[in-house]
């Protein structure tokens, strides 16, 4: 299974189209990432990053839903999930 991990665009690195490279935010841990798939994200923007790769804007409400359950599963006893 894949997982895209929301974050905020920081700072604009390169904005050449084949080497776009932007630094994203993780909560307070920055990381440089690949923004070939969205060059029309801003510095402020949530992006969806995968391996490093930005693959889509998301608006912050969704960012937001979506680190409250990351955090939700981060807190999960696993002993008392159920799993299907």
């Amino acid at each position: 299974m894949c997982l895209g991990v929301p974050g905020r665009v920081a700072v604009w690195i390169d904005q050449d189209p084949l080497m776009a490279l932007a630094e994203i935010d993780f909560g307070g841990l920055r990381k440089r990432c690949q923004m070939a798939c969205v060059p029309e994200a801003r510095v402020g923007d949530y992006v969806l990053v995968h391996a490093g790769v930005a693959i889509t804007i998301i608006d912050e409400v969704a960012a937001e839903k979506l680190l409250a359950t990351l955090a939700d599963l981060g807190e999960m006893n696993p002993q008392e999930a159920s799993f299907p």
